[in-house]
Parts: C-alpha cells; structure tokens; sequence
C-alpha cells in the first residue's frame, strides 16, 4: 500500500514540476528573445507523465542506496544521467506504441527528439528535491 501511495504523490509531484518549469521556461524564452511576456504563465505535462514519475517510488529506494556513498553533486549528477536513460526510454516507447513522443526536442543539445541535455542542471535540482521528498514521505507513510 505505501508503494502505491508514493507512486501517486510522485506522480503528483512530477506533473506539478513540469508545470512550473514550462511555465517559468516559456517566460525566460520571452526575455531573452526580447518577446512579450505572457503573465499567464501558462504551463503544461502530458498525461503519460504521471505513470513515469510515479515510478519514483519504486526505483528511488534502490537508485538513493546505490549512491548514498557519492558526493551531494556527482550523486546529483548521477540520478541525473538515470532520468535521461528512462526519459529515452519513455520517449522512445512511446513513440513506437502511439506514433510519437508527447515531448519532442527540435532545438539545442538533444538526443533524437527524447531528451534535451541543457535540462542536465534542472534535473539535477529535481533529484536534489525528490530525494528530499522521498524521505519524508517514506517516514509519514510507515505504518
């Protein structure tokens, strides 16, 4: 039952994320190409997101013993180099099952439209506050 409840607070928590970054990430783009600013600050996810970072709670207790033993920046590094692997693999499987990848990187530094390698630095910061969540979830949700 506790998996399960992680699995939806991750879920929850993933979704909210990418909300905030797109939203944030639409206003920089507008600055720095000397754009309107829209002050909506309109965001987005896809659906297919909930189930992958709901997944968090079933690979994190292994991925966060396996580098509890690194430094704070190269495990961040670390857990980081993870998410691209799974984020090709979503990207790509999805891709194969439905005809094409909900996210799709055409600009930058990108790995076949799957995954964006300037993101390196946010998810890293990710990492830094999931892991930070996974420990107290995983304390209130003991029974």
């Amino acid at each position: 039952m506790k998996k399960w409840l992680l699995f939806f607070a991750f879920g929850c928590v993933g979704i909210t994320t990418e909300i905030f970054f797109t939203a944030i990430s639409t206003v920089v783009e507008s600055m720095l190409n000397n754009e309107p600013i829209s002050w909506r600050l309109l965001g987005f996810s896809y659906i297919w997101m909930f189930p992958i970072y709901g997944l968090i709670a079933f690979f994190a207790p292994i991925v966060f013993r396996f580098l509890l033993k690194y430094p704070l920046l190269l495990r961040l590094f670390l857990a980081a180099i993870i998410i691209f692997v799974v984020e090709f693999i979503s990207g790509f499987l999805l891709d194969q099952l439905t005809g094409s990848c909900p996210w799709e990187y055409k600009y930058g530094f990108h790995i076949m439209g799957y995954i964006q390698l300037e993101y390196l630095p946010a998810w890293m910061l990710f990492v830094f506050i999931i892991e930070k969540i996974y420990k107290f979830l995983d304390k209130a949700f003991e029974v």
